[in-house]
């Protein structure tokens, strides 16, 4: 038994393209795995706290190998809920919509504070910065435009190559990618694409 956590960051559901197909994905999943667990964060109704002082101070005693106060080891202790939540799946789904070439400030704000020392990342002068996250993953990403390699446009596209930087970062390099663009095409051209892409998830749900 396995489980998956699908993280969600488009906020339009039904109408959300990455969303579509990431739920196909799913469907197809639980079918081929019916004993495995799926657990969904919605970043849209998930209620995510600021990362205020308290906790960013936290952060730097932790980094400078100094005993946090006791306001900031209070404020951390809900910064260690969320990675231990995160960190329990041995697989993950992230839906990212492409916003003003990036991704959504909701899915921003739930890597800010999940990636943390000591819980996602370490430091050492041995071994420099490591990742402490294990596990699979698979990102559906949609974007208006087209943004593939070689193409004029490439160089706008901070969606792709941010995310899965940090999904490096944290120790997650073992990525499975699926791209809905560009979702402005003409509806019949969007209609062709997002099937194929469908068809693609629950191939690719058969062995992840």
């Amino acid at each position: 038994m396995a489980k998956l956590i699908y993280v969600e960051s488009s906020p339009r559901k039904e109408r959300s393209h990455s969303i579509r197909v990431a739920r196909a994905f799913l469907d197809e999943y639980s079918n081929k795995n019916p004993l495995d667990t799926i657990e969904v964060i919605d970043l849209w109704s998930k209620a995510l706290p600021p990362f205020n002082e308290d906790r960013l101070n936290a952060k730097y005693s932790i980094m400078h190998g100094q005993a946090p106060t006791p306001a900031e080891e209070e404020a951390w202790k809900e910064i260690e809920s969320l990675f231990d939540e995160f960190n329990q799946a041995d697989k993950y789904v992230f839906s990212v919509p492409m916003w003003n070439f990036g991704f959504p400030y909701t899915l921003k704000h739930y890597i800010d504070l999940i990636t943390q020392p000591g819980l996602a990342w370490s430091h050492s002068p041995e071994e420099g910065f490591k990742g402490l996250v294990q596990g699979k993953v698979l990102a559906i990403y949609a974007a208006g435009g087209s943004y593939e390699a070689g193409s004029e446009t490439e160089a706008f596209d901070l969606q792709k190559p941010s995310f899965e930087s940090w999904l490096g970062f944290i120790g997650l390099t073992e990525v499975e990618r699926l791209v809905v663009e560009p979702t402005l095409a003409p509806p019949e051209d969007l209609q062709s694409l997002e099937n194929k892409l469908i068809d693609a998830a629950k191939q690719l749900a058969q062995s992840f």
